[in-house]
């Protein structure tokens, strides 16, 4: 019984974590027993039982209490050489974490199905030239971006890719955090020289998130010399984090300087028509598991421009749009989507800053920032500092005093008198009219 209610825990913990968490950290545990409140992990490594405890303990003794176990406390064990090798399946979980496999690939994640637009063209087009495999054209190879732009997807693709063409190659794919904790588990296990073997024997390392190694001084020290190692070899090297090398906090500068000095890639947000193009392909696939379902037209259109921000939202929508539509045998209409998706819509609602007023304004009239902003008063930069100023009025929660503190320091009446004018010009004025609702929907992208 206990451990058909393992699997059911196993199985929320893998939704909840993600996959790098519930495959380095849950997948390795196995339940042994539960006794008086106890539940009895065996773990390949102190280190690793320490780590669940700490960080996912409450949440298992939780998901155990909610299916009926009264379970109190975790307990976890490392076996006896003796004792694991006469359990294959401990020992294969032990594997699955030290093995030269890294973390598992998404099988979903491939060139194919990444859709490309404008604001990844360049990191798709440099993710392909690696995973074609021969000589090293940069390295490393690093990409960039906030969540859900493509980063991971990428680089499941790459590794992928560079498997199917060139099998002989040993391709180690992992998150920084897993490169950390192989680190940390080699230290206290005294097995340095095996990780340092296992590193510096690949062909091709790819570090998703390095951010995370930032501030982790002996890691970093450690990264560093792989780091060297490899590209002194000649092998590959691919990077990714959620901001440019030299962003990240708490980076040693010597990292820095070696991640820029190769190929650094930037994912820029999503535009509209790349976030459309992604529901169009993932409608394609949904067609053939739900054949009953219509969806309505300027369903995507709407999603595409209400969900701006994060691509895996978007896809998570959609998702659940077509489940909830199949369960009450409903065509996707909008008024559908909206009551069906009404949390997600409002969550993604876009919150447009100041600053970003300020230099869509620019960009649009031509002129510089610093001058829209400066103390010039000429009709070139007034007219467009007034137009700004009503927007930072209409589209954000700012008070006047805050608006004007951010247009070089002026008084809240100079803000309350632009804002007033360009309600009078936007009725007399149809080019005025035009321009406020094209920055409008620009702002709102």
């Amino acid at each position: 019984m206990s451990k058909a209610i393992w699997a059911e825990v196993l199985a929320t913990l893998k939704g909840a974590l993600g996959a790098n968490n519930f495959s380095n950290w849950i997948e390795p545990l196995e339940l042994t027993r539960l006794s008086d409140g106890v539940a009895i992990f065996d773990v390949p490594t102190n280190f690793i039982g320490n780590y669940v405890s700490q960080n996912f303990g409450d949440q298992i003794i939780h998901q155990f209490n909610k299916r009926g176990e009264d379970v109190k406390r975790l307990q976890f064990r490392v076996p006896s050489q003796t004792r694991a090798a006469s359990k294959p399946k401990t020992a294969a979980k032990a594997n699955r974490v030290d093995a030269a496999s890294g973390s598992p690939l998404d099988a979903r994640f491939t060139f194919d199905t990444f859709v490309v637009g404008k604001p990844n063209e360049l990191a798709h087009a440099a993710a392909r030239r690696v995973a074609e495999g021969g000589p090293v054209t940069f390295n490393p190879l690093f990409l960039y971006g906030g969540v859900g732009l493509g980063k991971t997807h990428l680089m499941h693709a790459i590794a992928a890719e560079l498997k199917e063409r060139s099998p002989e190659l040993n391709v180690l794919y992992l998150s920084a955090e897993q490169f950390m904790y192989r680190f940390i588990t080699a230290l206290r296990e005294r097995k340095m020289m095996d990780f340092k073997q296992l590193f510096r024997s690949v062909d091709v390392l790819m570090v998703d998130d390095v951010q995370f190694i930032g501030g982790k001084d002996s890691t970093q020290e450690e990264f560093f010399h792989t780091f060297n190692a490899l590209v002194d070899g000649q092998k590959q090297i691919i990077i990714s984090a959620d901001r440019a090398p030299g962003e990240i906090k708490d980076l040693e500068e010597r990292i820095k300087s070696r991640l820029q000095c190769g190929l650094v890639v930037d994912l820029h947000p999503t535009d509209y028509e790349l976030r459309l193009g992604i529901l169009q392909s993932k409608v394609d696939v949904y067609a053939a598991q739900y054949p009953e379902l219509e969806i309505a037209d300027g369903v995507l259109e709407f999603l595409a421009h209400r969900i701006s921000t994060n691509v895996r939202v978007l896809e998570g929508a959609l998702t659940r749009l077509f489940a909830f539509a199949s369960l009450v045998g409903r065509e996707i209409t909008l008024e559908l989507t909206q009551d069906c998706l009404s949390d997600v819509l409002k969550a993604s609602d876009r919150k447009v800053t100041v600053e970003e007023i300020q230099r869509k304004v620019s960009e649009h009239y031509n002129i510089r920032l610093s001058d829209m902003i400066g103390p010039k008063r000429v009709r070139n930069y007034a007219r467009p500092r007034q137009i700004a100023m009503y927007l930072a009025k209409q589209m954000t929660s700012r008070s006047l005093p805050e608006i004007g503190r951010r247009f070089g320091g002026r008084d809240h009446t100079t803000v309350m008198h632009g804002v007033k004018r360009i309600e009078e010009l936007k009725a007399l004025d149809s080019q005025i009219a035009d321009d406020l609702e094209l920055l409008r929907r620009a702002l709102q992208e």
